[in-house]
């Protein structure tokens, strides 16, 4: 019999990769699946982005760049992070990676030891667990709930701080919620934090898509946080460059160079096309941002009226992201003749064979009370999904 990994055995497959691929697979059979499953904006790249990457394919450049980064992209980050997020880095302290997601493990593998204690928030990114887990630390998670605007306090973070805590996880706007943590928020987190010896992962991808009047405040702006707080950011969610995959951290530079070590052995440079068209994105001045949050922002404020109408759930207003993360709890328990509903996973499972509408279930971000559907797509989608949502909830006593 075959031996295999006892680490890599414990590791789950990512629900919402999963999901994508079953929506996938049952649109190529010919059925009419609506999906609210992906993270993944419908918007196309902008022009000027594509053309980027046209000329950089044209001049060649095809070739390995430096495992951290090509220099004009290593600029445009340090010039990014000091004009928008008032961080003032080098090239030195950046890592351009194969997404965020990389970003983010490989700064779990720079700083974790087994036995070292990481803290979170639940709802949580649907990968945090499975990353925390194979770097051999523990998961220290934070519940929150709709009440609480699924934000932790103060006194909660202070009371999961322990001698082994290394890192904490941060993540605003966040994915499933769309939580935005305000300025004062952050601060009165960062005075638990200042005083311990913890590492700050600052998960801020969804940064540029916040609404009514938010602002993103970085939590490694704050003086006395810097040498501790690896910032992360992307262009997939922000300039529709999914697909692209290009990730970027920014903090102290050993931390930085213990990532790089280990990027180099793992993936190398991300893809040199991908730099170039990111070089445009971050240096290049584009209304279409602006534009694609004014369609999310409208389709937010539908989803959000609509699923309140209808008696049962239970929905937040979330301040930034894609995504709304809403209450279904009250109809566990509920049937029709060949299903009965007793967690989220059933609840969506119900939903995709019943009218062929892909939510993801709540419990693969650590909270069985609700689901999670995204709003990255036509405004045609969404009020088609939210009347198969009232048919098929209708059909359940």
């Amino acid at each position: 019999m075959l031996s295999l990994s006892d680490l890599l055995l414990t590791v789950e497959e990512s629900r919402t990769m999963a999901l994508s691929a079953l929506i996938k697979s049952l649109k190529a059979e010919g059925k009419d699946v609506l999906s609210f499953s992906a993270g993944e904006p419908d918007f196309d790249t902008p022009e000027f982005i594509k053309k980027a990457a046209v000329k950089a394919i044209h001049n060649n450049f095809t070739r390995y760049t430096a495992n951290e980064g090509y220099p004009a992209l290593l600029k445009a980050i340090v010039d990014k992070f000091e004009k928008e997020n008032n961080i003032q880095v080098e090239p030195k302290n950046i890592l351009v990676s194969n997404g965020a997601k990389q970003s983010i493990y490989n700064l779990l593998m720079a700083v974790c030891n087994p036995g070292d204690e990481v803290i979170y928030q639940a709802p949580y990114w649907v990968s945090y667990p499975e990353m925390v887990k194979m770097t051999g630390a523990k998961s220290v998670v934070i519940e929150t709930d709709a009440k609480a605007n699924f934000k932790i306090t103060p006194e909660q973070l202070k009371k999961a701080l322990t001698p082994k805590t290394k890192v904490f996880l941060f993540n605003t706007p966040s994915n499933p919620t769309g939580a935005v943590y305000s300025k004062k928020e952050i601060e009165a987190l960062a005075e638990v934090l200042i005083p311990t010896d913890a590492f700050i992962i600052s998960d801020e991808i969804y940064e540029k898509i916040v609404f009514d009047g938010e602002e993103h405040f970085a939590i490694g702006s704050i003086p006395e946080l810097k040498d501790r707080t690896i910032t992360v950011n992307g262009v997939s969610k922000a300039y529709a460059m999914t697909g692209w995959r290009i990730g970027y951290a920014a903090g102290n530079d050993k931390v930085i160079r213990l990532a790089r070590n280990f990027q180099s052995h793992s993936t190398s440079n991300a893809c040199s096309i991908s730099q170039a068209a990111t070089v445009a994105a971050l240096t290049q001045h584009s209304e279409e941002i602006e534009k694609m949050v004014t369609a999310f922002k409208k389709r937010r404020d539908f989803i959000v009226e609509e699923l309140n109408r209808i008696e049962g759930i239970h929905c937040p207003l979330p301040k930034g992201a894609f995504y709304i993360f809403f209450d279904v709890s009250a109809f566990y328990g509920k049937s029709t003749d060949h299903t009965k509903i007793t967690d989220s996973a059933s609840f969506c499972d119900y939903m995709l064979k019943e009218e062929f509408v892909g939510l993801v279930p709540g419990i693969a971000f650590g909270n069985d009370k609700c689901v999670r559907m995204s709003y990255a797509c036509s405004y045609e989608e969404i009020f088609d999904g939210i009347t198969r949502i009232k048919r098929a909830l209708a059909k359940l006593v």
